[in-house]
């Protein structure tokens, strides 16, 4: 064996054992940062509500969650709140959430809450004021949804909209069947 294979070896030796020596412990934080795609934890978040309520997401752990993220001034935001509205209301006495979070360091909260007193809103508004949920959810569009289970594991991202009625109803209909399957 020659001197530069011989190198070679122990430089990649030593990588791995720097690997392996630097790597992040189980339940370390670290080996727990949120990816925000399907299959991953939702990346947890904290803001006001348009009645001052202060929600966690994590804090809705054990239900299935919709988080949306939207502005009064996307036509497809608009377009699509009606069926949410609808859906949200045939469904949150089987323990599901809608969280409709406004792109508000892009809106008004003026215009946002007019919206939502039109429509008769009656789920959670958030303001995400300083962009930081879009910018944890690496929002490219809006509006986009994040079906998220009881586990707080992302199950569906849709980019985009309007979303259809049909498609709200099929997607919450399994994630409330998946929940009252698992409970006790």
């Amino acid at each position: 064996m020659n001197r530069s294979t011989l190198g070679t070896i122990l430089i990649l030796l030593a990588g791995a054992a720097w690997i392996w020596l630097s790597k992040a412990p189980p339940g370390s934080m670290l080996a727990e940062i949120p990816a925000p795609q399907t299959g991953f934890m939702a990346p947890d978040f904290t803001l006001e509500s348009s009645t001052g309520e202060t929600i966690t997401l994590s804090d809705l752990r054990g239900r299935p969650v919709l988080v949306n993220l939207w502005a009064s001034w996307c036509p497809p935001c608009r377009a699509e709140m009606p069926a949410m509205l609808r859906v949200y209301q045939d469904y949150k006495a089987q323990g599901f959430t809608l969280l409709a979070v406004n792109a508000a360091n892009q809106d008004s909260s003026t215009a946002a809450l007019d919206f939502a007193q039109e429509l008769g809103l009656d789920f959670p508004i958030l303001f995400d004021s300083q962009g930081s949920v879009a910018q944890q959810y690496q929002i490219s569009a809006l509006p986009t949804s994040f079906f998220i289970d009881a586990h707080g594991i992302i199950r569906e991202v849709v980019v985009g909209g309007p979303m259809s009625e049909a498609l709200l109803r099929i997607r919450i209909q399994q994630l409330i069947e998946e929940t009252h399957i698992e409970s006790p």
